[in-house]
């Protein structure tokens, strides 16, 4: 017996049924590993998970070697801070959409047996530790590993931004927002706002406004030596969000300073293909060549 133990994290509104679950689960346990169901979310229903018994996530998490996902990009980004802090590498199969951070198609469960020696292939990819300032005093803070998202409420208006690094001015945003990203978010909300494609192992910090209406500022790619705060002013009482990895909505008020900066804490991908970001790039997002 492998002495490895594999928390098999499943998102059920993805993997219909546990298919995906069930069948990279027995490629795992035919190679010796430990194997346990855990919910990646609070919620556990019975039957949510088929007929397997959900074991507690932070309970598993202490003594195991591998977290494996099965949903979209969101049920990685959603156990990203907990991964990181314990140290967990993880291996995302992708059944939702695009699936940039995800390694493996659900088709592809064969590449699983890629593990039977360990000789993993890690890539290490920089996250974000996010705090908001009220008055002097820290009122939160937040790791993420795609973006922190400043943005109006569900009123379109403008929000008016100051944005600076390491305490100098750097640039006045009035738009619908602003969105500061790792490479790894390169390629969500900020490529849909305008932004940069960044290679995800690489080290910096992507500034890309949302909506602006000073058309000459489209985005910048600083050091992640940088320490990003924006303050919030002549917003009144319009409604003013802060969104962490697509995290529960934090409100925002006029003076309050949110800061960014690289964590000390980064996630551990787990590799088991060859292909290379930019062909995964190109087969997802470029249009096929018509023949």
């Amino acid at each position: 017996m492998n002495p490895k133990k594999i928390i098999l994290c499943p998102n059920p509104s993805r993997d219909y049924g546990m298919r995906a679950t069930r069948a990279a689960d027995t490629i795992l346990q035919e190679m010796g590993f430990e194997t346990v169901v855990c919910s990646p979310f609070r919620e556990v229903r019975p039957g949510l998970f088929a007929d397997y018994q959900v074991r507690p996530l932070l309970q598993e998490i202490q003594n195991a070697s591998l977290l494996v996902t099965f949903g979209g990009d969101g049920t990685i980004l959603h156990l990203a801070k907990l991964a990181a802090l314990h140290k967990i590498p993880v291996l995302g199969i992708n059944m939702g959409g695009l699936g940039f951070i995800a390694e493996l198609e659900a088709t592809q469960l064969e590449a699983l047996y890629r593990l039977r020696n360990w000789d993993l292939k890690i890539e290490r990819r920089m996250m974000l530790d996010v705090s908001v300032f009220r008055d002097g005093r820290q009122v939160y803070t937040n790791m993420g590993l795609n973006d922190a998202v400043i943005r109006e409420g569900p009123i379109s208006h403008v929000i008016h931004l100051k944005v600076f690094s390491d305490g100098r001015h750097l640039t006045d945003i009035a738009g619908d927002g602003v969105i500061v990203s790792t490479p790894t978010g390169s390629t969500a909300y900020s490529l849909s706002a305008g932004g940069p494609v960044v290679e995800p192992v690489t080290q910096s910090l992507i500034l890309c406004p949302i909506c602006i209406h000073n058309m000459r500022f489209s985005s910048y790619v600083l050091s992640p030596e940088h320490t990003l705060w924006v303050e919030l002013e002549r917003n009144g009482h319009k409604p003013v969000f802060l969104f962490v990895d697509e995290s529960r909505a934090f409100a925002l008020l006029s003076g309050d300073r949110v800061t960014v900066r690289r964590s000390r804490h980064s996630i551990e991908l787990v590799r088991l293909t060859e292909k290379s970001f930019c062909e995964i790039f190109a087969q997802k997002m470029l249009p096929a060549e018509v023949t």
